[in-house]
């Protein structure tokens, strides 16, 4: 039976498929018709006009094209022009002869009668009688036969003066009218007859449209109507009505709060963000200082605003809208827009009494409830009780808190700008909230606000726009706060992964790693670094501190004040700025992989770098000199330029570009663009990215992710941070990692460039550390590590000013401020020492004492003591250098 059903649906599918088709054939078809015969109408009646002109004697019909036949054309009606003009002129003379005649003849006969005599005695009268008998009876008949036709005198005149050419082309002409008038009719016929088929056609469908409409429910029915189907149906129906309907209202009745609870607390449910002692960092909508207040305090502006953007018809419903709640429905299943179709009433039964869960059954509580409320509170109590427990984002619940909050006022004193701007937050208040780093949201809602409000005759629009355009100065928002840049990239985390609703409204437990004291701490530092700093011409700093062996965030200074005016609450931390040189390590680091060694030789000597379609890529070192034949240790510990590229070129962009971002640059791409200046900094990255980097070598090349989160609990004690984080994976050997360890913590070696006792020293411990440097000074990146702390540092300014080009180098600005954080985490350090792997031996040069570590099975050179060749090499260097000091 369901079969034939489908089947019939199927059948009724192609019926209608084949039926557009149908249709859109006949209109096409008809088009067509009507073009093609307008076309062969246009065309017969050339035809008809050149066959007419080709009928003329003097035209001839083959073996002529077109254009040929209407050149003779032409030039036979010049030659018939002349011919007619002689022939005019030869009657004009004979006409003339005849009258000279007759006048002698008149002449000689009145002689005649006078009795005198004539020359020769001719009779002049017979002669001229009988000089043109064929002319005078043809021309005396075609006037008797025109008389007879009935023609008017003046075509009589047109038939007996016009050649014969005129005449034979006059009646060409009537019959091509006629033909033509003869092909219009029938063409008129055709068209009719075509448009007749067409709605013969149309009420053929139509009326199988309908006969297939009205019999296939009665068929669908007959087949419904079969005893076993009906036996089917009558147990489903009464299982229904008897057994489950029952028992699921009596669920929904048992599980619904009582009405009473409206006028206490409620249950305000907030996320709280903690350090990972447990100290509050920030509270997501639950106010510690819940301050109700009574509806005769709330400015008449405040209410009318919330009324407007919220529920217009607040006073005239009784709970529910159900309309509003289909055209919500609507616009999400068919428009993929979110609407809310709630009422205040619905608005504060979910807030107060329910979850903020998206389920049928808890939607069923919410419309029962408000029922039930606007049965048992007057219209001014469930407004009050809105007015109280409504979120405004943050910490402000109510009205009174949130104007606390956002202008430092009491509720009684806004003024229409403010009421407007706070009526459009509870809707999204982490969207709309004026205190975000970009306020056109806000802005944009609060004219939205405003619009309502005129619409419903609250204000005018004078009114609207003096409110629009003034300008709004809000409170210090210090006390709400604590962190506030690694706050905000927690709460980016955690929307990412569950969404802006449950983080808001699910009374998440969100337990971080950031040591808040710690944190404190290195926020000072930055700040007093950047202030004594300021010389460079800085302005603002950055810091992330990570737990070396787990990946955890402890410390994340996003700016030196988050409150500080126009740039101050900008994260850059997470913000993407070129790093300068602090990528080489991961350039030397594959070419080791692939063989190089620390003691690799590479020649530090200029060269120009061959790019297709532009100038050659010519790098210079960042103390603009040449160092001839240099090892791969000495290179990377002293930052050299040349060396770095000509790596890079041999490992390609691409490979290093794919290890830097198994290693921790996640903004890194497959599909993009890695030259050779990416090993210099070409490609920007982010603060905490690159220092996680540093920390995969600090842990011997296995990288993890970093861990801002410890433990993520909803409302109800569920961990929800399982399976939050990637399984930790190794991405280089532990061999070349400690190898570019051990050159970055090589004092001595970073000696030529940076000196025994720079900021990049730590006494008494062991630190990796490598600095970087746009070469327009734009950037100051300086990163290090120890076996238990990675530290990250960045300086410079937001709008990309660049740094005094004199002062600034690598051991300013960053540096400074990077042994700060460094010296103050290593201070209850035990175990400062990188421990050396077993894939990884110590080579001695006995001859001149050198020593180098080597991984087993790389290319070991013979000799680590210098040859003379490279002797000779390194003197004239340091002549050439000698030469560039002078």
């Amino acid at each position: 039976m369901l079969g034939d059903v489908i089947n019939k649906l199927i059948q009724f599918q192609i019926f209608l498929g084949r039926l557009v088709i149908n249709a859109v054939l006949g209109v096409l078809k008809g088009l067509f018709f009507l073009t093609f015969y307008s076309l062969k109408l246009l065309l017969t009646g050339l035809l008809w006009v050149l066959d007419a002109l080709a009928h003329l004697k003097f035209l001839p019909q083959v073996g002529y094209s077109w254009g040929q036949k209407a050149a003779l054309f032409v030039k036979r009606s010049l030659e018939v022009f002349k011919e007619k003009r002689q022939e005019r002129r030869a009657q004009k003379q004979l006409v003339w002869e005849r009258c000279l005649e007759e006048k002698l003849r008149k002449q000689a006969q009145r002689k005649l009668e006078e009795g005198s005599s004539v020359e020769e005695g001719v009779d002049l009268t017979e002669e001229v009688e009988t000089d043109f008998p064929e002319e005078s009876a043809g021309f005396e008949q075609n006037l008797e036969s025109l008389s007879k036709a009935n023609i008017s005198p003046p075509l009589q005149l047109l038939q007996l003066t016009a050649p014969p050419f005129g005449r034979r082309f006059l009646q060409q002409l009537k019959k091509a009218l006629k033909n033509t008038f003869n092909f219009l009719l029938k063409t008129i016929l055709k068209a009719l007859g075509f448009l007749v088929l067409l709605i013969d056609v149309t009420f053929s469908t139509l009326k199988n449209i309908f006969i297939f409409i009205i019999s296939f429910p009665l068929n669908l029915l007959k087949r419904l109507l079969q005893p076993d189907f009906l036996f089917f149906v009558s147990g489903v129906i009464f299982a229904i009505v008897f057994i489950v309907a029952p028992f699921e209202i009596y669920l929904l009745a048992d599980s619904l709060p009582s009405t009473d609870l409206l006028v206490e607390k409620g249950n305000r449910r907030s996320t709280k963000i903690l350090d990972r002692n447990g100290n509050l960092l920030y509270e997501i909508y639950e106010d510690r200082k819940y301050e109700p207040v009574e509806l005769d305090q709330i400015p008449e502006h405040v209410i009318q605003a919330t009324l407007a953007v919220e529920d217009a018809h607040f006073y005239k419903h009784n709970g529910i809208r159900p309309l509003s709640m289909l055209r919500a429905v609507k616009a999400i299943v068919f428009e993929d827009d979110l609407q809310g179709g709630s009422t205040i009433t619905q608005q504060l039964i979910k807030n107060v009494l329910l979850t903020p869960e998206r389920t049928i059954s808890r939607k069923l509580k919410e419309v029962v409830l408000a029922v039930l409320v606007e049965n048992r509170y007057s219209k001014d109590q469930i407004l009050e009780l809105y007015l109280n427990n409504i979120s405004y984002g943050g910490t402000a619940w109510g009205i009174e808190a949130a104007s606390q909050k956002f202008f430092d006022k009491p509720v009684w004193e806004l003024n229409l700008a403010e009421a407007s701007m706070l009526a459009g937050l509870p809707s999204a208040p982490s969207v709309y909230s004026p205190l975000n780093k970009d306020s056109t949201l806000a802005k944009q809602r609060q004219r939205f606000v405003l619009d309502r409000m005129v619409r419903e005759g609250y204000i005018t629009d004078e009114d609207a726009t003096e409110a629009s355009e003034k300008d709004l100065k809000y409170a210090s928002q210090n006390t709400f706060i604590r962190a506030p840049h690694f706050v905000y990239y927690v709460r980016s985390l955690l929307e990412q992964k569950y969404g802006s609703r449950f983080v808001t409204f699910g009374g998440l437990t969100v337990k971080t790693s950031l040591d808040l004291e710690l944190q404190e701490k290195v926020q000072d530092l930055v700040a007093e670094g950047v202030a004594e700093n300021s010389y460079l011409n800085l302005t603002n700093g950055a810091a992330v501190v990570l737990d070396a062996e787990t990946g955890e965030i402890l410390a994340y200074v996003g700016s030196v004040d988050f409150f500080g005016e126009e740039w101050g609450a900008f994260d850059v931390a997470s913000a993407e700025r070129q790093p300068g040189s602090s990528l080489k390590p991961i350039t030397y680091a594959l070419a080791m992989e692939r063989g190089d060694t620390p003691a690799t030789l590479i020649n530090d000597s200029p060269t120009a770098f061959p790019i297709q379609g532009q100038e050659p890529y010519k790098p210079v070192n960042y103390d603009g000199r040449f160092h001839g034949m240099v090892t791969i240790r000495q290179a990377l510990a002293n930052s050299y330029n040349i060396p770095a590229v000509k790596t890079v070129q041999k490992v390609t962009p691409e490979g290093m570009a794919e290890l830097a971002h198994e290693m921790g640059l996640s903004t890194w791409t497959e599909d993009a663009f890695y030259g050779l200046s990416v090993t210099l900094g070409g490609k920007e990255v982010r603060l905490v990215d690159l220092t996680n980097v540093y920390a995969t070598f600090a842990r011997g090349g296995v990288y993890k992710d970093t861990k801002p989160l410890l433990s993520v609990k909803d409302s109800n004690g569920k961990e929800l941070v399982a399976g939050w984080y990637e399984e930790p994976r190794r991405v280089l050997s532990e061999g070349v990692s400690f190898l570019i360890t051990h050159i970055l913590s090589d004092n001595n070696a970073r000696a030529p460039t940076f000196g025994y006792r720079s900021p990049l020293y730590i006494s008494e411990n062991q630190v990796a550390v490598k600095t970087g440097t746009t070469d327009n000074k734009r950037d100051n990146w300086t990163l290090g590590y120890s076996p238990s702390y990675v530290v990250g540092v960045w300086v410079g300014n937001n709008d990309n000013t660049p740094m005094n080009q004199n002062l600034a180098s690598g051991l300013t600005g960053a540096a400074p401020i990077w042994n700060d954080i460094m010296t103050l985490v290593l201070e209850e350090e035990t175990q400062n020492k990188f421990v050396k792997p077993d894939s990884v031996f110590l080579k001695v040069d006995e001859e001149c004492g050198r020593r180098e570590y080597f991984v087993k099975g790389s290319n070991v050179p013979a000799f680590l003591c210098p040859q003379k060749d490279d002797v000779d090499d390194k003197d004239s260097d340091k002549d050439d250098d000698s030469d560039d000091e002078r």
